[in-house]
């Protein structure tokens, strides 16, 4: 298995934790989109919060949606997940270059800028969940902390990271979410305080080779962690021709008239996944006669 992540608890249930490697779906993004540096590691960073916030959820059909829109050079970041592992995404400006920032790193909070941070929550009521959170850093790690604590009032601990090749492509990516549960003791609470003020960047971790299992060891082994499961994580995109089509087809039939004389094929863009779908004129007509009927 290459990409996984693990749900684990530690203190009696005190902590719930949950880590990552995701290096070959983010690698597989960047690959479609054809994302810059700082781009990659922004899509990279909340592909990764994803495939774990994703498997939080009960539902087989339950669907989470992050969205973060700023007002940086990246134009916003959009990333969908399931219950199951699968995580897709994309970012409004693939190609956004930026100077590194004064540490000498990628400049994602620049790409990002100021803004909002969405989280959506489809969970087959009549109405999704959406919490919302101002970009306290737009670094999104530390959005997501923000957003368990005044949203979800879950003190949490978020920390993901994505490391670049000198070739532009995908080094190491991963991360690790941390959540105190209610009723947590003192001493609990001030034991993992003290462990996370001393931990190297996950991006590190990652590097000297330590995987999911490896990292929740270092933090929490001295407080009864308990691996609970492990789930494949992979960059999925479940469009079609077939989904595409159904979504052409509810647009106005004057409009795929005009399509059909103009005479050429039209290619239709996934945002998701970078796919492109071809319907010639004859498609068009097919499907403005079916509409018809219907």
């Amino acid at each position: 298995m290459s990409d996984y992540m693990i749900r684990a608890t530690a203190a009696e249930g005190q902590i719930r934790a949950f880590a990552a490697t995701t290096k070959d779906l983010v690698e597989y993004a960047r690959a479609a989109h054809n994302t810059s540096p700082v781009a990659t590691a922004a899509l990279g960073r909340l592909l990764t919060a994803g495939t774990m916030m994703g498997p939080m959820m009960k539902g087989e059909q339950d669907l989470l949606t992050l969205k973060i829109q700023g007002d940086g050079p990246i134009q916003g970041i959009t990333v969908t997940a399931d219950s199951m592992g699968n995580v897709k995404g994309y970012v409004g400006n693939p190609e956004v270059m930026l100077p590194p920032n004064a540490k000498g790193k990628l400049d994602v909070a620049g790409a990002v800028g100021i803004g909002v941070l969405s989280v959506i929550k489809d969970i087959g009521l009549k109405e999704p969940y959406v919490g919302q959170t101002i970009l306290v850093s737009g670094e999104i790690a530390e959005d997501l902390t923000y957003y368990y604590a005044t949203s979800e009032q879950t003190p949490s601990c978020v920390a993901l990271g994505v490391l670049i090749n000198k070739t532009n492509t995908v080094r190491q990516a991963g991360g690790f979410i941390l959540q105190l549960m209610p009723g947590a003791s003192e001493e609990v609470v001030s034991a993992l305080e003290t462990k996370i003020a001393s931990l190297a960047p996950v991006t590190s971790m990652l590097d000297q080779g330590m995987n999911p299992e490896a990292i929740l060891q270092d933090i929490l082994g001295d407080m009864g962690l308990e691996i609970m499961d492990q789930i494949p994580v992979q960059f999925h995109c479940n469009c079609s021709k077939e989904r595409v089509s159904r979504a052409l087809a509810s647009i106005d039939p004057k409009d795929i008239q005009e399509m059909i004389e103009d005479g050429k094929p039209i290619e239709v863009n996934c945002h998701f996944c970078n796919k492109n779908y071809t319907f010639s004129p004859e498609e068009l007509q097919e499907m403005l006669e079916q509409k018809t009927r219907a």
